[in-house]
């Protein structure tokens, strides 16, 4: 399409600032930045949206517009609503660069503008799924009255024959296929799978689609899908990949003609406009988590506490009549090299985690508030409040649960440089218990921080063990007390092939008894009995008292 179609589209809200005798430029495609240096991300011929957040100064315009300019791309359309008017310093650099410039009005959206030329792009590209986007604008109005990506989705499969999924990046299913004949349901455990693969080609670098063949689906040659990311350009890879949705479609795209592509790419487009409302419909509930979270952090009293938690908790559970328990949620994600923040990351992640992995759709987080601070990110969850005290019914989160499922596509998503941990409090039933859950789940973290694995995670009920104490042992005395106690055992299992180390772990493991022992070793009592004298001989330690077995015990979990 050309530039001059899109200002004959009054619904659009253009106005030309400048740039008339280029109008009949092609627009290939669209682009919404708010970056300083967006060339990263252009290719030619986009029409560029912009807020003009990255104005600071008049002369911040000639750089940008050249940066525009010397990449190719059909034009430029600035928003009103955030400076009220489009600068004329930008205007006069857009006319010495010969860069169309458009003004947007307040009023239109740039996701209506974004749709408007996806959809007239894929219409002059081919006529068959442009034609299915044209019909149905009401993916754009996603909520009662619209359909949302399910339409689009309908009917890929009912004009083209796909069959198509929207995933977050734990692999739970935001949109599917509503028709009747869609075919069998796409299992949770196979959601996992493709959100997993499109991680981990992703952390390569490698441009989407990527294609996967899953052997046991669809036959003994399994099924190959191709994977689109759903993501935000312009920013580090790692700020966005574990919280961008994926579009998975069954069918082999290594087969598509170049149309085909761009014409998925461009649903794919309109598939973030729904993201990104459902961001904005987050931050109420990030700024309550924020706000709660200052007030505990500070020493708030608990009265003014309690009065930001009446508030947070209709928004949180609206038709509740009681004030609900909360608990606390801390995770912290890592990059070896420190250069890019881990607590937006974190509170992405964590606003899927705490979703059912079994809920369908992309609002069930409606009522999670998540807020973070510099690595670390913290979940304000609200808990209904029982009926009977230890009502099963009202249960509260727990560590090993919350992993169950996202640790292998997190995992994966994280590679061999990034590193989540969580860690999860008790319940509490009032604000003043909100300070302690908060320090909690924070010693929780720290424990799960101390465990090996990209992903990792504990909970409250561990930290009245000695697993407490262990991540706090200064590495020095660390290596001295196992050093003292191991290194004996170590040597002379390399000289001898003993097993005493393997021998020591069952024998503990056993709880000192001879019989399970020698049974789990597969070994005769009297061997075992010869093992252990060994152990005591070289470390002058004596098995049968608890205080050494205690010691053994510590020094293998530090080891």
């Amino acid at each position: 399409m050309r530039l001059r179609a899109l200002l004959d589209t009054p619904t659009l809200g253009l106005r030309l600032l400048g740039g008339e005798d280029e109008l009949d430029r092609t627009v290939r495609g669209v682009m919404t930045t708010d970056l300083r240096d967006p060339s990263r991300y252009l290719s030619g011929g986009e029409l560029v949206l912009t807020g003009l957040a990255w104005r600071r100064e008049p002369d911040d315009s000639e750089r940008f517009v050249r940066i525009l300019a010397t990449a190719g791309v059909a034009g430029l359309a600035a928003g009103e609503a955030e400076l009220g008017s489009v600068p004329d310093d930008l205007v006069q650099a857009c006319l010495r660069h010969r860069l169309p410039l458009f003004s947007v009005v307040e009023d239109v959206s740039f996701a209506s503008i974004t749709e408007h030329v996806v959809r007239q792009v894929s219409s002059e590209r081919a006529g068959d799924l442009a034609a299915v986007v044209d019909r149905h604008r009401r993916l754009m109005t996603s909520g009662p009255t619209g359909g949302g990506p399910e339409v689009v989705l309908d009917l890929l499969g009912s004009d083209l024959d796909l069959r198509a999924w929207v995933l977050s990046p734990t692999g739970r299913q935001i949109a599917g296929s509503t028709l009747a004949d869609a075919g069998p349901p796409l299992s949770g455990e196979l959601a996992a799978r493709l959100a997993g693969e499109h991680l981990a080609a992703a952390r390569t670098g490698r441009r989407g689609p990527h294609r996967v063949t899953i052997e046991g689906v669809d036959g003994p040659g399994g099924a190959t899908f191709s994977l689109f990311p759903i993501r935000h350009e312009g920013r580090d890879l790692r700020q966005t990949l574990l919280s961008d949705w994926l579009l998975a479609v069954e069918a082999d795209a290594g087969d598509w003609s170049a149309e085909r592509l761009d014409l998925l790419h461009g649903v794919t487009q309109l598939i973030a406009v729904e993201r990104d409302r459902r961001d904005a419909a987050r931050t109420v509930r990030r700024r309550l988590a924020q706000e709660v979270l200052e007030l505990v952090q500070t020493g708030a009293p608990p009265a003014e506490i309690a009065a930001r938690l009446r508030v947070a908790a209709p928004v949180l559970l609206p038709g509740l009549g009681a004030a609900p328990h909360w608990q606390i949620v801390v995770a912290r994600v890592e990059w070896e090299d420190g250069d890019v923040p881990g607590g937006p990351v974190a509170q992405s992640l964590l606003e899927e985690m705490l979703v059912d992995p079994g809920t369908f759709g992309p609002e069930p987080s409606d009522r999670i508030a998540v807020a973070h601070t510099g690595d670390e990110a913290v979940a304000l969850v609200p808990l209904p409040v029982p009926d009977e005290p230890g009502d099963p019914s009202v249960t509260g989160l727990h560590a090993v649960e919350l992993l169950s499922v996202v640790q292998e596509p997190l995992g994966r998503g994280l590679a061999d440089d990034g590193r989540l941990t969580v860690g999860v409090s008790a319940a509490v039933h009032s604000a003043e218990g909100l300070r302690g859950a908060l320090e909690e789940a924070r010693h929780a973290r720290r424990v799960a921080a101390a465990r090996p694995g990209r992903v990792c995670a504990a909970g409250h009920e561990e930290l009245a063990s000695h697993v407490l104490l262990l991540p706090f042992v200064p590495d020095d005395v660390r290596r001295a007390f196992t050093a003292r106690l191991l290194d004996p055992l170590r040597d002379y299992d390399r000289r001898h092939r003993a097993e005493l180390i393997p021998t020591l772990e069952a024998f503990l493991d056993c709880d000192g008894s001879w019989t399970r022992c020698a049974a789990r070793l597969h070994l005769h009592v009297n061997t075992l009995r010869y093992r252990v004298g060994r152990i005591e001989q070289l470390t002058g330690r004596d098995l049968s008292r608890l205080e050494d077995k205690l010691d053994f015990f510590l020094a293998l979990r530090m080891s």
